[in-house]
């Protein structure tokens, strides 16, 4: 039996979920966080425009890219062993970006994050699987596993605001440090060995096509605000994009031991949860994106008033996740993923609804409500994408599922960006994103009624 259902009283431990969440708290605030402190960096190391987006997006890119891969390795050489070798590579990369003397060692210090992130986020939910078999206290503590999601990136740009202004932009990494200590002592005391099939070879080709794939799809979206979606230069990423897509299907059809086995999408559940995951990423993710925007270029606020601006999201993305995670083994996931995305619809909508230049007052409610909604969504597709693994995949189904998700992110980042870019002005371009964001929402409730489990998950 899992260490997690040794606690007093027959109650189950929850010290496996705090280390689990630990890490990848660090994996998701580092996305965020980077946004406050990018600008000081520049000046104090003198880093052009593109060595600027390369500060923050070469993280993504490498962490979306690699998932699958750490996915993989975590079912060939154990989910513990690979979730600790990326806390270690993350924290010890931090450190070198902390310690940066100039952009190249403070980039390469980005890539090699975004390694470790990679390491970390598929083993967080595989270890969170094994370690609650009942179904009751799993869906909890993937309720919780969520809340880290939304908390982590809504926190972003309130704490490095306080950070930067305080104690300066090289704290934005050396905070990841006594995390990334605390976390590697839970899991090695508090979370067992994981199995491993270390017969299972990995694909690199395949790799290198999804590597590939989300690298062109989020230049083609980025540069589409600057040269336009006309441009050969977009349209060949778009067309590259999709062929490296190709690619790698191909691939894996023809490799005797594939990264991501066809076989798996087969399932409704699992194929339906990801895209699901990549649709609401897109809707939460663009909407904190464009909302940052608005907050400094167009109301005037600094970098700390528009993380307390954001504040309502965060706090119903922490309320929700415990509240879901009570509620997914009676009521089943559909209701919880298919209520949360119509209500997370509901706000953006009213959002665009409210004008090109609506009070501050008026954006509280659809905070609020794409906050909780989001949450929901993410706990109950969670457990579908999760409960529907097969065997000795668990590692492989979670890298997926946030492969998925943070192509969604990047994409509605990217997206919500080029649509400010290209608007007539920049309040309707915040409401047109909006409106964007509300679509992606309605799409993915349609497809979780036709993908996610009608009743409640059984052990």
């Amino acid at each position: 039996m899992a260490v997690a259902d040794a606690g007093p009283a027959g109650r189950p431990s929850w010290t496996p979920l705090l280390a689990v969440c630990a890490g990848y708290f660090m994996v998701i605030l580092d996305v965020t966080i980077i946004n406050v402190a990018v600008p000081v960096i520049g000046r104090e190391l003198s880093a052009s425009l593109t060595e600027i987006q390369w500060i923050t997006d070469g993280y993504t890119l490498v962490f979306a890219g690699l998932l699958l891969t750490g996915g993989a390795l975590g079912d060939r050489l154990g989910n513990r062993r690979v979730f600790c070798t990326g806390v270690t590579v993350f924290a010890a990369a931090s450190l070198v970006c902390a310690l940066a003397p100039d952009t190249p060692a403070l980039v390469a210090g980005r890539f090699v994050e975004g390694l470790g992130a990679a390491l970390i986020v598929p083993g967080s939910l595989a270890l969170l699987q094994q370690a609650y078999p009942d179904p009751a206290v799993r869906s909890r503590a993937f309720g919780l596993w969520g809340s880290v999601a939304g908390v982590a990136a809504s926190a972003g740009p309130l704490l490095g605001g306080l950070l930067v202004s305080t104690t300066g932009w090289r704290w934005v990494f050396l905070i990841n440090l006594p995390v990334g200590v605390a976390c590697l002592v839970l899991t090695l005391r508090h979370v067992d060995r994981s199995p491993r099939l270390p017969s299972r070879p990995l694909d690199w080709p395949a790799q290198c096509a999804v590597v590939a794939a989300v690298a062109l799809l989020t230049g083609a979206l980025n540069e589409a605000g600057r040269l336009g979606w006309s441009s050969p230069a977009v349209l060949a990423g778009f067309a590259l994009a999709g062929l490296a897509v190709a690619g790698f299907a191909l691939r894996e059809r023809l490799a005797r031991s594939p990264v991501l086995p066809l076989g798996l999408l087969r399932s409704r559940a699992m194929s339906g949860g990801a895209v699901i995951g990549l649709l609401f990423n897109f809707g939460f993710y663009g909407m904190v994106f464009t909302a940052s925007l608005d907050f400094q270029h167009q109301r005037g606020y600094s970098a700390l008033v528009t993380g307390v601006a954001l504040f309502p999201a965060v706090a119903m993305t922490m309320f929700a996740s415990a509240l879901s995670g009570r509620l997914a083994h009676r009521t089943g996931d559909r209701p919880l993923v298919v209520g949360g995305l119509l209500l997370a619809a509901a706000g953006l909508a009213g959002w665009a609804a409210a004008g090109t230049e609506p009070p501050y007052p008026a954006l509280v409610l659809p905070m609020m409500a794409a906050g909780f909604g989001t949450s929901f969504a993410l706990t109950g597709s969670t457990g579908t994408v999760m409960g529907s693994a097969p065997a000795g995949y668990a590692g492989t189904a979670s890298a997926l599922f946030n492969t998925t998700r943070q192509v969604g992110s990047a994409v509605g980042v990217a997206l919500g960006g080029t649509l400010l870019a290209t608007a007539v002005d920049y309040g309707s371009g915040v409401r047109v994103s909006m409106a964007v964001g509300a679509a992606a929402y309605l799409a993915a409730a349609g497809l979780a009624r036709l993908c996610v489990p009608a009743r409640p998950r059984s052990a």
